[in-house]
């Protein structure tokens, strides 16, 4: 999974507190349980405990905490206390506060937040992340998932597999996370029946194999009065396997990362001063000596290991988790987001993937739209062509489906603006995990695990060609470039572009118009006015208007493109300064009154749905290269202004 990782091994972004931590008392921030230096890699096990709403998962890590005395005196006075004033066992302690310490979560005493806890024991030393239920924080629950090794999936026994138990555990299974504790909890309220555990671990184990779920170790507990949690119950004397922290501190974590090839995504070029240049990231994946043969990706390019360089002086070797720097024995264009790797067994490099996504916001994920994806160290801009399905994952069936709402989990392609070294999720997760990010707002709207590149991205490659468009530009006398007209419905668009390529074709000069209603008929006459098609709609006209760009011809794009995600889609497409954004301002009370066509009225009856401006929104250009206010100019005014904006920048006039 990409996310950016703090010292102690959590994920930076949505969560607080770090690795170690606990609940303050005033419940406003966490913070730490114990002041203990951040752990060592080594012996250090990663898990996550994910379930349905009050099946306990506070209070079960409350408890190894308490039990592995990673509690100070006062932080138990404080817990205490806490227990007496907003605890729910009637005065007892409830180990449940100790994690849950934002404010909202003691009030409703839900888990919300993902709350990373450090503790340790003679044997192995831990980093839980506790995750929300709810299934409105399941993006949490992914954050937390991204670096375990271990879920711990608990089961409310009075309740058994819910919805939530098999999302998360299609989440588990989705996030390369191979072993599962079945904690069935709160035994004690059905009287600690081994026929109720036995049915629901059979029923589970059935849900679990459907999605390839094997490694799998099922546990009675009661984690309020500590039932198979540290030491075998009692009270359960039918159960003779071992207790949950027995079974966290055994379980083999020697993964198979320090086997695969060397892989070592460049987070920073280190070059102190003129006889330095070394390469620093973290190792991901295998081992590195001096003297080993590297390729760097996606240049391809390649050289050897001289020196492997730390704060605590050189190596003689490197492997998997360690962060170092490497210097090589001759010069290459290596840059942050490349990936150094073993020469003899590179990763792949492609531009189009078949991916699964983890939709995170509320906003939808739309066919054709574009995002930042941030992949290791790496940051492209990621195109959704298309959406295959989405995944029911309470009855695993691939569902059809145009978008992508909070939540869903969805199977689509996506086709990147460069080629990225990468290996499938499944083999490597530092290299197949990605997030993906609104370029507007700048949040995280989805993560996302990539399956394999497609086969034409391998395929198809751009033909060299000896005539281009500079050359085709000057043959005109001209500055290809896209001016497009972005405005309400009514504003003056097409008139204005009209007008426009009538002055500059008088003039000589080479010009196609591309108007929203014309273009309609023909090549997006399949697409209705849905926020999706509208996508779509763009995306389109945006690809055609690059090509006539190209052919070294002044376009005119007429379209009222309402999305800023859209119109920042289209000028991607284009090298600076060959996109002119041109906003024709007209307020929605002055385009109403212009309506020939009476499309406001019939939007305002509810006869035309997804209207621009009554119930579809339009979003203002924040910086257009050029600003028309209708209501001060005329059309023919208008289109002067334009024709002088090209002539003042020498796109037009024999240049």
């Amino acid at each position: 999974m990409a996310s950016g990782r703090n010292a102690s091994g959590g994920t930076s972004g949505g969560t607080s507190g770090g690795a170690s931590g606990g609940a303050s008392g005033s419940g406003g921030t966490r913070e730490g349980v114990a002041s203990l230096a951040p752990p060592d890699d080594e012996g250090l096990l990663r898990f996550i405990t994910c379930g349905s709403v009050d099946d306990g998962k506070s209070t079960l890590i409350g408890r190894l905490l308490y039990e592995s005395k990673m509690i100070f005196d006062d932080q138990l006075s404080q817990l205490e206390a806490d227990s007496r004033r907003v605890g729910t066992r009637g005065g007892e302690l409830d180990f449940a506060l100790l994690v849950d310490g934002l404010a909202a979560e003691r009030e409703q005493g839900i888990t919300i937040d993902v709350a990373y806890r450090f503790f340790s024991t003679e044997r192995r030393k831990f980093i839980v992340a506790d995750t929300p239920g709810h299934e409105q924080y399941t993006r949490n629950m992914v954050t937390g998932a991204s670096t375990a090794e271990l879920a711990v999936i608990l089961i409310d026994a009075r309740k058994g597999v819910l919805t939530q138990t098999c999302r998360h555990s299609f989440l588990v299974h989705l996030l390369g996370i191979g072993r599962v504790v079945l904690a069935v909890n709160k035994m004690d309220l059905v009287g600690y029946s081994r026929s109720v555990f036995e049915t629901i671990v059979r029923e589970y184990r059935t849900f679990a194999e459907r999605i390839g779920l094997r490694d799998i170790v099922a546990i009675p507990v009661c984690a309020v009065n500590g039932d198979n949690i540290v030491t075998p119950s009692t009270t359960m004397s039918w159960y003779d396997g071992p207790t949950l922290l027995a079974h966290l501190e055994s379980v083999d974590i020697q993964g198979i990362d320090a086997a695969r090839p060397f892989r070592m995504p460049v987070q920073w070029v280190n070059r102190p001063n003129a006889d330095f240049r070394g390469y620093a990231g973290t190792i991901v994946s295998g081992s590195v000596s001096p003297g080993d043969g590297i390729r760097a990706l996606p240049s391809g390019r390649e050289t050897r290991v001289t020196r492997i360089v730390t704060a605590d002086g050189d190596l003689e070797r490197a492997g998997s988790g360690q962060s170092v720097t490497l210097l090589f024995d001759s010069e290459i264009d290596v840059s942050r987001g490349d990936v150094i790797a073993a020469r003899a067994t590179p990763p792949q490099v492609a531009a189009q993937f078949e991916a699964t996504i983890v939709w995170l916001h509320e906003e939808p994920m739309l066919q054709g739209r574009t995002y930042l994806m941030k992949a290791g160290t790496r940051t492209v801009l990621a195109t959704v062509t298309p959406l295959k399905h989405k995944i029911n994952v309470n009855t695993l069936e691939k569902v059809p489906a145009e978008r992508l709402e909070l939540n869903d989990i969805g199977v689509c392609e996506l086709e990147l603006d460069r080629p990225i070294p990468f290996e499938p999720y499944t083999e490597n997760r530092a290299l197949g995990g990605f997030i993906l990010i609104d370029r507007l707002t700048n949040n995280t709207v989805g993560a996302g695990l990539i399956g394999f590149a497609l086969r034409r991205s391998q395929n198809v490659h751009w033909q060299a060609l000896d005539v281009d468009k500079h050359l085709r530009s000057r043959q005109k006398g001209q500055r290809a470039c896209a001016l497009w007209l972005t405005g309400l419905s009514g504003a003056g668009k097409s008139t204005i572009a009209n007008l426009i390529e009538k002055r500059l074709t008088a003039a000589g000069h080479h010009t196609y118009l591309l108007d929203g209603d014309n273009v309609r008929h023909g090549l997006n006459k399949d697409l209705g006015f849905t926020a999706q098609d509208r996508v779509e709609n763009i995306r389109r006209v945006a690809e055609v208007a690059h090509l006539m760009v190209d052919a070294g011809l002044i376009v005119l794009v007429s379209f009222i493109s309402p999305f800023r995600s859209e119109r920042r889609m289209a000028r991607a497409l284009f090298a600076p300064g060959e996109f002119l954004e041109v906003y024709v301002d007209t307020p929605l009370a002055e385009a109403e009154r212009r309506d020939v066509k009476g499309l406001y009225g019939k939007a305002r009856r509810g006869e035309l749905k997804n209207f621009t401006g009554i119930d579809s929104p339009y979003e203002h250009p924040e910086d257009p290269e050029i600003r028309l206010e209708t209501m001060t100019l005329s059309a023919e005014e208008a289109a002067e202004h334009v024709i002088a904006y090209l002539a003042a920048q020498k796109m037009i006039g024999g240049t």
